[in-house]
């Protein structure tokens, strides 16, 4: 048996579900639902993650592959690529880091393509026997790597398929349990639509937007030999977004999120008194597509639990002369399902060819694991490019 179980512990409860133990001590019945890959959900790019992980209905942009890739239908540039990065969980460890990038191709006026590689390092973990022997040194990684098909279905309306396949490889083939562990391995598929509305009113330029986008529906994932799987993190995202021009160098966006997990609630009795979940593999024999459907009733606190299972992202982002940009959002999560809650500021700059993006995270929380969070992304117009030459 490894005694070093760090791994689950900062990967489940801490990235994925981050204030989930501040809930444990200050509220009673707390009933997070846990996944396996939870970086899948992790905001990879600054703009969104400025705006308070707010992404599925704004305006079009580089990332919109993990938020939206039927954005891609209403981008101006024919061809793009983005890098992200982001340090991260720096108030725990030092050497966790999650990589992003992602690049479109418009192919003709309805169709475009797109693909990412999503990279996730937990750094260097020691694993120790139950005698604390040492067993061996690893350094667990995280992978997913998409490709994305968008069509134009009318002039204010896009859809999208995206396909994925994923790589968790967290104990290099340690013994778990008495049973050799090996990397898990999974596919899912996103499916998405877009609705993009450019209007005049009182004499300016507005845009509205909005977005829904079913993420990770495939199959649940393993790391040993055996019937126990654990279902990853199929999500529905819905937003929207108002665009509007103060003059014509000055102009606003509002951005509203809501999302939800497609997968089983835990049932009552995998709870112990303090509330603390006993296990995450609860409905092991269960559907994928029973999970999806099962989640919007199973919640045993009924109706309010399933409410309380939403999360909200409030974003706003202000542009002057399409140059420079600040954002500023906040992101909720109820504290029985996992507590986060933060304010979230970024900025962006925008030249002809490259554009430059930053956003930071300050929990409301005292000591959260994820305060101080940074992301940085650098873009490239490849069709900016090819003009000036």
């Amino acid at each position: 048996m490894i005694k070093n179980i760090r791994i689950f512990l900062v990967i489940t409860f801490i990235v994925f579900m981050a204030g989930k133990a501040n809930a444990q001590t200050t509220t009673s019945g707390a009933n997070t639902i846990t996944t396996a890959v939870p970086f899948l959900s992790i905001t990879p790019d600054s703009r969104a993650g400025g705006m308070g992980d707010a992404g599925v209905g704004t305006t079009p942009d580089l990332s919109s592959q993990h938020w939206n890739p039927a954005k891609y239908a209403f981008m101006e540039s024919e061809m793009g690529v983005s890098l992200s990065y982001s340090p991260w969980l720096r108030t725990l460890v030092d050497d966790i880091n999650l990589a992003y990038l992602v690049g479109y191709k418009k192919i003709d006026e309805m169709q475009t393509i797109s693909s990412s590689l999503r990279y996730f390092a937990l750094g260097d973990i020691v694993f120790t026997s139950e005698y604390g022997e040492f067993m061996g040194q690893q350094s667990p990684n995280e992978f997913a790597i998409d490709l994305g098909y968008t069509r134009t279905l009318s002039d204010m309306f896009s859809g999208s398929v995206a396909v994925r396949y994923i790589r968790s490889d967290l104990t290099g083939g340690q013994m778990i349990g008495g049973r050799e562990s090996h990397a898990g391995n999974s596919y899912a598929a996103d499916v998405a639509f877009y609705f993009y509305n450019e209007f005049r009113a009182n004499r300016k330029d507005n845009i509205f937007s909005a977005g829904i986008n079913i993420q990770n529906i495939g199959a649940k994932i393993s790391y040993t030999e055996g019937v126990e799987k654990d279902f990853i993190p199929t999500m529905l995202k819905l937003g929207a977004a108002y665009t509007t021009e103060l003059d014509q160098y000055n102009s606003f966006s509002f951005a509203f999120e809501a999302n939800k997990l497609l997968v089983p609630t835990p049932p009552a009795d995998s709870l112990t008194g303090t509330g603390v979940i006993t296990g995450s593999r609860y409905h092991s024999d269960m559907s994928v597509i029973k999970g999806v459907f099962t989640s919007f009733s199973d919640a045993p606190g009924g109706f309010e639990e399933e409410l309380n299972e939403i999360n909200l992202s409030l974003g706003v982002e202000y542009w002057y002369n399409k140059q420079f940009a600040l954002r500023a959002g906040y992101f909720y999560e109820h504290e029985n399902k996992g507590n986060r809650k933060f304010l979230t500021a970024g900025a962006g700059l925008r030249m002809n060819v490259f554009a430059l993006d930053f956003s930071y995270l300050l929990p409301t929380q005292q000591n959260h694991p994820l305060a101080n969070t940074l992301r940085f992304t650098l873009s490239f117009d490849v069709d900016a490019f090819d003009s000036q030459n």
